[in-house]
């Protein structure tokens, strides 16, 4: 009976970790398809824009692909070599996108479009362009549909460029960016074949196709900007921090809090530094026990609070920082605030 028990359970993790997953699977397997599409397409009408089309879905396959394999490594436990753990290595990988969808996305489809309006192609029968594009913006679009109701659930009421710049979870905004990016590069592939063939002239063609490569290189600055921020090390939200500041400070052995430091190790994990002046006539047990309950109050308070390091440390000896601005998330407020 064992052995039934336990397929049972991988195939219950293995549906968890697909459906964690969703925004990325669903964004790779309709990528793939479509990237054959196009590039069959192209084969056959000669469209330059199609052919840089088949190229930024073949890119954000791969894309995909780099982020599932880094979040896979980011799950490693700690270790005598990492600590922390290795939750910052997706970050790593999201920075490596954002150059593959510049170096390779965005300048085979500038390059293409360029020798495609230097010496335009005889135009060709447009009409598996318009299928393929067709087919490609309904998958493109559900997949977008998915990765929009992903983040969206996890805004907690703030507006998408904020979102965006507090997110930590580089995968979720990633995959919405560069869908979003798919859809207008299909629908300038569209408006510069219809144009080509309206007109009579190719040289439209190649034009769209280096609006393409345009979209995507601002496309993965931003992605870069963003990586890079979080691999060199954000800081949790300032709402979290206020919290954490709130439990410390209302301790009545606590006199003052010096300054709350923190930084995120993974996505769902921070480490928090707290320095912190003790009452001068409190014992070394009664510290001890204060810090052990504090840990535990700031544990309950965020899941993704993984290490705590409170340091007791004479005020007039520390780095001051100034006290952060009152909470204005309802759902990181103290424990002692909620309901």
């Amino acid at each position: 009976m064992a052995q039934p028990v336990e397929k049972a359970g991988e195939a219950s993790g293995l549906l968890q970790h697909l459906k964690a997953d969703i925004v990325l699977y669903g964004a790779l397997f309709a990528n793939l398809g479509i990237a054959v599409a196009k590039f069959v397409a192209a084969a056959i009408s000669g469209s330059s824009s199609m052919l840089s089309e088949g190229v930024h879905s073949l890119v954000d396959s791969g894309n995909q692909a780099l982020l599932l394999y880094g979040q896979k490594k980011a799950k490693r436990p700690a270790d005598a070599r990492h600590p922390f753990g290795y939750g910052r290595e997706l970050y790593f990988w999201a920075f490596v996108v954002a150059i593959l969808i510049f170096a390779v996305g965005a300048g085979i489809s500038v390059y293409e479009g360029w020798i495609h309006y230097r010496d335009p192609e005889p135009l060709r029968d447009p009409t598996i362009n318009y299928i393929v594009l067709g087919i490609a913006f309904l998958l493109e679009g559900a997949s977008w549909t998915i990765a929009v109701r992903e983040f969206d659930a996890r805004r907690r009421g703030r507006g998408w460029w904020q979102a965006v710049r507090r997110s930590k979870d580089p995968a979720g905004f990633i995959v919405l960016f560069e869908d979003s990016a798919a859809l207008a590069g299909l629908l300038i592939a569209a408006l510069g074949i219809w144009l080509s063939h309206a007109t009579g002239d190719a040289r439209i063609d190649g034009i769209a196709s280096m609006a393409i490569g345009a979209i995507l290189a601002a496309v993965a600055i931003l992605l870069a900007r963003e990586a890079k921020e979080l691999l060199i090390g954000e800081a949790a939200d300032p709402e979290l921090i206020a919290c954490i500041w709130t439990i410390v400070e209302r301790r009545p052995e606590i006199t003052s809090v010096n300054h709350v430091r923190t930084i995120h190790t993974a996505p769902d994990a921070i480490f928090v530094a707290v320095s912190a002046d003790f009452e001068d006539g409190l014992a070394m047990g009664d510290a001890e026990t204060l810090i052990e309950a504090i840990e535990a109050e700031l544990k309950a308070a965020s899941s993704d609070i993984s290490s705590i390091y409170i340091r007791p440390e004479k005020r007039a000896d520390a780095l001051v920082m100034s006290r952060p601005a009152m909470l204005a998330d309802p759902q990181l407020a103290t424990p002692a605030a909620r309901p």
